[in-house]
């Protein structure tokens, strides 16, 4: 079997390196071989001195087109039975591959999906993973899922080139909208946690801020193409739609309290039951890492905001019909 590596790369020089040594170092099954391609989506730092010294093959975009654009440049020539991703500042530990293929043992799965490690020392990057573990406790008993993340995502290449590869015109998170698209053909894709890949989490608050901020408006956007999805996914914890509509009432009766006095009586029970919303969470991070523990009220609450603000943004400003 041969398996195709697909990295989109901008301005990656910096991280790329070890993404590129992990991918070429993997442990592979009898029989399986590799080939590694390297997208730069037109990056000025060069990145793609990197990928010529390390010998991979090498896309070149003139001009920055979008992550979506160039995994579908690397799936137009990739020649694997089977298209794995992961991102440029990614590293994949050695048993990646034969991990992310293992799945596609049963000829009726379609698509996989791994993991997300850090070894990363900031509170907010501690937040981020025990964040993303609590996503992954929920993929865990399910048989199928419908979210997919192209940190650590394996398809049927002939599957994603009958079902058009990546919508373009989505600038971020376009990974979720080729899973749902993909789940809603009824193709069917599983949870693979032993495939891990080690990664830089967003360490600060502005930078997790404004990442969430972008989660938001593009997710708006996708729910449009599959209101379904606003019900429920595979990946997202249903108590984050309700700690977004209570931040919503937090800040409008603080608002109101400035004309309404007694407004604030209501914002201060509102965060209240906020803060009830984030037991679960606070249990998991109490047993994995104190401090987060306490600090994880005031980080959902900025997950929530941020996560608000963009979606009421992506709502007010939809993208062109295509």
């Amino acid at each position: 079997m041969n398996v195709s590596i697909i990295i989109p790369a901008l301005n990656a020089r910096r991280t790329l390196p070890a993404c590129l040594q992990a991918c070429q170092n993997q442990t592979l099954p009898a029989g399986v071989t590799i080939e590694i391609i390297l997208v730069d989506d037109g990056s000025t730092d060069g990145t793609q001195t990197v990928a010529q010294e390390a010998g991979v093959t090498l896309i070149q975009h003139a001009t920055r087109r979008g992550a979506g654009a160039a995994r579908n440049s690397g799936l137009a020539i990739a020649t694997g039975e089977i298209t794995l991703f992961t991102d440029a500042d990614c590293v994949p530990e050695p048993n990646w591959v034969a991990e992310m293929i293992r799945p596609f043992q049963d000829p009726t799965v379609q698509g996989c999906k791994g993991i997300y490690a850090t070894s990363q020392p900031e509170l907010v990057a501690r937040f981020v993973q025990i964040e993303y573990e609590d996503k992954y406790d929920l993929l865990r008993p399910l048989p199928v899922i419908d979210f997919v993340d192209t940190y650590s995502a394996g398809y049927r290449t002939a599957v994603l080139r009958q079902t058009g590869g990546f919508d373009e015109a989505i600038h971020y998170v376009e990974d979720q909208e080729l899973s749902f698209r993909l789940a809603v053909a009824g193709h069917k894709m599983v949870f693979v946690e032993t495939a891990v890949v080690w990664h830089q989490h967003a360490n600060s608050i502005r930078h997790y801020f404004r990442k969430k901020v972008m989660i938001g408006y593009w997710k708006a956007q996708i729910m449009r193409r599959y209101p379904e999805r606003v019900i429920k996914d595979s990946h997202t914890p249903q108590v984050l739609k309700l700690q977004m509509g209570l931040v919503a009432l937090i800040l409008a009766t603080l608002a109101a309290s400035l004309i309404f006095p007694l407004a604030l009586l209501a914002a201060v029970l509102l965060v209240g039951v906020f803060k009830l919303t984030t037991a679960p969470f606070l249990q998991k991070a109490w047993r994995k890492d104190r401090a987060v523990f306490w600090a994880s009220p005031g980080l959902l609450f900025c997950r929530a905001l941020a996560l608000g603000i963009g979606y009421a943004w992506g709502l007010a400003r939809p993208l062109p019909r295509r």
